[in-house]
């Protein structure tokens, strides 16, 4: 793997392909962008990656907000990338179980096997995710994908957004896939539970996706309980973007982080509300080389734990909660 040098002098592997722009994905599915290409993407992105065989190339519309979890079908069904299929985030991308595991908590991995062939995937397959918020759900797909053991899944920078915004033509209507045949190996990225949260806090860091107002318990819409984990770090997802909804440079993303006192050698875990927002945090770690944990469960499992501390403000004495 290529190696680049990071501003300390040291040697770091080049990170892996994460991303994709709305050109490159154009050029695979043979259309011609209107006007000039765009600069070649930097570190992160598919462009230099093989064009995918005709037949292998996947496309997932993940559409979906906290706020409105029902609407995305209905927009997608309104436009959306031709050959795109909709994925659906709560009956494919999240299982189901006791408050304690979270709102979304991780399919069961022959469910998933089974989403992914009904998604048309197969092995060997290319796949391209995307949404249209900031890129907040659609890394959950992409996490799920690599964590079952596919290699190439790529999120569309900037969504359906920058889709649009290159004068790119949509597709109404419903896209029904052909039956895959993929084959899953669950277990590739790195996943901790409730229980080893705060031990990865003693020695590394655990970072907060949400806004700083739900981490700092000021407001809680969806769970029961306000405020955040002991001694996680408050790094809102809005942080990692630029305000057109695409994910820094990776840069400026090492940047950012190490200003964290975060780099390649450090544990990171990352939480939010209910596990998929975290996901486009991982994302964005990737981008800048540093591996990180999900928890899975975030703030909706731990708060729905009797006995978990409960932390405050910006920096508090915790409460504990005390649930039956």
């Amino acid at each position: 793997m290529d190696e680049v040098s990071s501003t300390s002098g040291r040697r770091r592997s080049k990170p892996p392909a994460v991303l994709i722009d709305a050109h490159t994905l154009a050029g695979w599915l043979g259309m011609a962008p209107p006007g000039e290409p765009a600069a070649q993407p930097a570190t992160g992105f598919a462009a230099s990656e093989a064009v995918p065989e005709p037949g292998h190339l996947v496309i997932l519309d993940v559409r979906w907000s906290v706020q409105a979890p029902g609407q995305g079908h209905e927009q997608y069904r309104q436009g959306h990338i031709p050959g795109a299929v909709f994925v659906s985030m709560s009956g494919q991308l999240s299982g189901h179980g006791a408050p304690t595991l979270g709102r979304h908590p991780l399919p069961d991995p022959v469910r998933f096997t089974d989403s992914a062939r009904m998604l048309g995937i197969n092995d060997g397959d290319t796949v391209v995710v995307y949404d249209d918020v900031f890129s907040a759900a659609a890394p959950r797909a992409w996490w799920l994908l690599r964590h079952a053991g596919f290699d190439k899944v790529y999120v569309l920078d900037g969504g359906l957004a920058a889709w649009r915004d290159a004068d790119l033509p949509q597709q109404a209507g419903e896209v029904l896939p052909v039956l895959g045949d993929a084959h899953t190996s669950w277990g590739k990225m790195p996943v901790v539970d409730t229980d080893e949260v705060e031990a990865v806090a003693e020695t590394g860091v655990v970072m907060d996706a949400r806004t700083a107002d739900r981490f700092r318990g000021e407001s809680e819409p969806m769970d029961p309980v306000a405020g955040h984990i002991p001694s996680a770090v408050s790094v809102p997802l809005a942080e990692l973007m630029t305000p057109e909804g695409r994910f820094r440079p990776a840069e400026e993303l090492r940047e950012h982080f190490a200003r964290l006192n975060v780099d390649e050698s450090t544990p990171v875990v990352s939480y939010c509300g209910s596990g998929v927002t975290a996901a486009a945090e991982i994302l964005a770690l990737n981008l800048a080389g540093i591996e990180a944990a999900l928890y899975p469960g975030s703030w909706s499992a731990w708060c729905n734990t009797s006995g978990r501390p409960v932390a405050t403000g910006d920096d508090s004495q915790p409460a504990t909660i005390n649930q039956p």
